[in-house]
């Protein structure tokens, strides 16, 4: 099928008419000036484009006539390559919340060390998996999706068995360091799977899938964990991260590769083995170049709303790790929990998580719905922050409550109650932001998800330094309850998007790279 362009252009100072004069639908046009879904908003009631089986929306974009084209796979084969890749950006952290755990036993019985310094390899792996996504997207858009993934999983299982075995600490902080340089390769990369496979009306769900495993990992890892050194050696938790990485690089040969050029399609995608080598990929790298492709992030980064947006996250997400990497602290000196009662009570944040993974569910597509019927069939991507409002009030109150339970020392149940509601709101506004990002940039789908996760993980690596010993300073309720001020602040550039984020897309144009994918 033939693929004319829209008549609007990318960079047209109007919003776009409510009918579109030509019958191809140009993405980049679509992402400045609204994504137009309705077919009746096209000529012919789109008759030229190819729309989803009900007839509902328009497929953005626009699959080519070639199984080869990874829009035209199946649902099956779609929907393994999400949960593989769900399962890769689990480990990442649930690998890093296990070590929060096994610094009690490393500190008194293993190295005999204050915990402050063995809690240097948390930090220190938190650095890193923030850092990771920001190479993994470059060299899979020159290397390939795939070949990229097996290698950085292949490193993942060999610092994990180094974490288990480590005799000396400054061995077991070299294995942690390089850990979370690897293990990140399914969260750094999480939108640049999704892009290649799903279209424009499947982000949110699809998203929310992959950020519920990611977001439920830091809570999971510190469960088992507790349970696994309460009654054997702590070295058994960092076995199982071993066993379960493995696992993972036993999936990864189940994927495919996603990376294709839809402008320049290849003439074959060539055998599964070389293409899980890279052999295949090798074909292209004439019309790459290594050294472009490493500095698409950096191109990512000087776009205001990434800026913008990102800065929101770090300063929401700050807190989230800050309770976590502490709340087991309080627990025992305050509350008076064993190992084993902290794994217990761990199951807070799987509940927060599953309710805002299900909420979610249904929430970013019905304000999406809500947001098309108002504006004649347009979907903006700014609609996509309208749920942050809610989500924020959410943290700042979660925050608060947390603050004044531990000052007062009310019952541990109530603790547990508002830690959940923090990993609800979380969980809700983790999906929007990458959803908008993805909205405002589908060329960079990889590079803005790497910065999510750069945000995320440095937004902890930040917090893990100051939240003891702020607490300390001027107790829970003044320090949380600031915190809860600067989250609430943190609205500033969630309003300033929803009234600027247009005209500055359009100023600042699209995020043009010279090579790669």
């Amino acid at each position: 099928m033939s693929q004319p362009q829209l008549s609007r252009s990318a960079k047209e100072p109007i919003d776009p008419p409510c009918v579109v004069d030509d019958g191809g639908i140009d993405e980049a046009a679509e992402a400045l000036n609204g994504y137009v879904l309705d077919p009746s908003r096209y000529p012919d009631n789109a008759a030229d484009l190819k729309t989803t089986k009900d007839g509902r929306y328009v497929l953005i974009p626009q699959p080519l006539d070639t199984p080869d084209d990874p829009l035209n796979w199946s649902p099956r084969k779609k929907w393994t390559i999400v949960a593989i890749m769900a399962y890769i950006a689990f480990l990442a952290d649930y690998t890093g919340g296990t070590a929060i755990i096994t610094v009690i036993p490393q500190a008194l019985l293993e190295w005999h060390l204050p915990q402050v310094e063995v809690q240097r390899a948390v930090v220190g792996n938190l650095f890193t998996i923030g850092a990771c996504g920001l190479f993994v997207v470059p060299l899979a858009g020159f290397f390939g999706r795939l070949p990229v993934t097996l290698f950085f999983q292949i490193i993942m299982v060999g610092t994990c068995v180094w974490s288990a075995a480590a005799t000396r600490f400054h061995s077991y902080l070299a294995a942690r360091i390089i850990n979370g340089f690897f293990c990140s390769v399914g969260q750094g990369g999480a939108l640049m799977w999704i892009k290649d496979l799903f279209y424009f009306h499947e982000h949110p769900r699809v998203i929310n899938y992959i950020e519920f495993s990611i977001i439920l990992s830091p809570y999971l890892g510190p469960l088992i964990a507790s349970f696994i050194v309460s009654e054997v050696v702590w070295r058994w938790a960092f076995w199982v991260c071993t066993i379960l990485a493995g696992i993972g690089l036993v999936l990864v040969l189940f994927l495919d590769e996603t990376l294709f050029d839809r402008k320049s399609p290849p003439a074959s995608r060539g055998s599964r083995v070389s293409r899980l080598l890279g052999i295949q990929q090798a074909k292209d790298w004439k019309n790459r170049s290594l050294g472009e492709c490493l500095a698409r992030p950096v191109v990512a980064i000087t776009k205001l709303p990434v800026l913008l947006i990102l800065v929101y996250y770090f300063l929401n997400f700050a807190w989230v790790i800050g309770v976590n990497t502490t709340i087991a602290i309080w627990l025992t000196s305050i509350y008076g929990f064993t190992t084993m009662g902290l794994g217990y009570f761990y199951f807070f944040g799987i509940v927060g998580v599953l309710l805002g993974w299900f909420a979610g569910h249904f929430l970013h597509d019905a304000v999406g719905r809500y947001y098309i019927q108002r504006h004649k069939g347009v979907l903006n991507p700014e609609a996509r922050l309208i749920i942050l409002y809610p989500s924020t009030v959410l943290l700042c109150l979660s925050l608060v409550l947390l603050g004044l339970a531990f000052e007062y020392h009310w019952h541990y149940m109530a603790i547990a109650v508002f830690a959940a509601m923090q990993c609800f709101g979380v969980m809700i506004v983790t999906t929007a932001i990458n959803a908008y990002l993805l909205d405002c940039y589908p060329e960079g789908s990889g590079e803005v998800s790497a910065w999510v996760t750069a945000s995320r993980n440095w937004a902890g690596f930040m917090s893990t330094y100051i939240q003891i010993e702020w607490v300390e300073r001027g107790g829970p309720a003044r320090a949380l309850g600031a915190q809860a001020g600067i989250t609430l602040a943190s609205v500033l550039f969630i309003l300033a998007l929803q009234l600027y984020g247009k005209k500055l897309r359009r100023s600042q144009g699209r995020m043009v790279f010279r090579a790669g994918k």
